[in-house]
């Protein structure tokens, strides 16, 4: 049986993506700290304002007349339908009337009969989908396209705390194919991963159901003993 096949380079560049935007999520906290600190600041240097305001200002012009354009086309349309609709609708609701009026039990249980036929069909429908859809484990949710992947970075206090975790089997996961990459992806996931923590790399198939795990352990920061 062939092992699952990994896309390790996709997620790289999501690890990266992912660690740069932290940093700087991390810069522009300690910036607006500092800011804080030494007291706010109005220079348009600190606050750059948009220097795209007067085409933005000129877009939004022609939007308006654009919109107003279209407007004026469409109001004669709007008034044809308008007239129309107001000479068809009295003799259609007449004829309506009339028609109830003859069998009032039949068309009602007619309209009862169809509106319960119709929510029956879509029931069944989205069941037997959501059943082709289930992989064969007992609980899967049969989603229709879920996550390819999730990544969870775990605390020292929280791996503490954890219960003795499963085998992979019990996950009903399999070894997973790295492919090249699978040193560049470990050395990723290990700089995301927090002090004495690690990250937990779990893919997913389509139904949500887990096809693979790894672990990767964060660094080491040793406790000095006080004497």
């Amino acid at each position: 049986m062939r092992l699952p096949m990994v896309d390790c380079r996709s997620l790289i560049e999501f690890c990266k993506a992912f660690e740069q935007h932290k940093n700087t999520a991390n810069s522009l906290g300690a910036s607006r700290g500092s800011s804080k600190k030494h007291g706010g600041s109005l220079s348009p240097i600190a606050r750059p304002f948009c220097h795209h305001s007067p085409l933005a200002a000129v877009d939004v012009v022609m939007l308006l007349l654009v919109l107003g354009a279209l407007g004026f086309l469409m109001v004669p349309y709007f008034k044809f339908i308008f007239q129309e609709a107001s000479e068809l609708l009295p003799t259609i609701s007449l004829l309506l009337v009339d028609l109830i009026r003859n069998a009032p039990l039949a068309y009602v249980v007619g309209l009862i009969v169809a509106f319960t036929s119709v929510i029956a069909i879509i029931v069944v429908w989205e069941f037997l989908d959501m059943q082709s859809r289930k992989c064969g484990n007992p609980f899967c949710k049969g989603l229709r396209k879920a996550v390819e992947f999730d990544i969870q970075l775990e605390s020292e206090e929280y791996v503490k705390y954890l219960p003795p975790l499963p085998t992979a089997a019990a996950y009903g996961t399999k070894p997973l194919e790295l492919g090249e990459d699978h040193k560049e992806l470990e050395a990723e996931l290990k700089r995301m991963a927090p002090l004495n923590g690690r990250t937990v790399l779990i893919f997913r198939a389509p139904c949500g159901c887990p096809t693979g795990r790894l672990e990767v352990w964060g660094p080491k920061k040793i406790r000095r003993i006080k004497k």
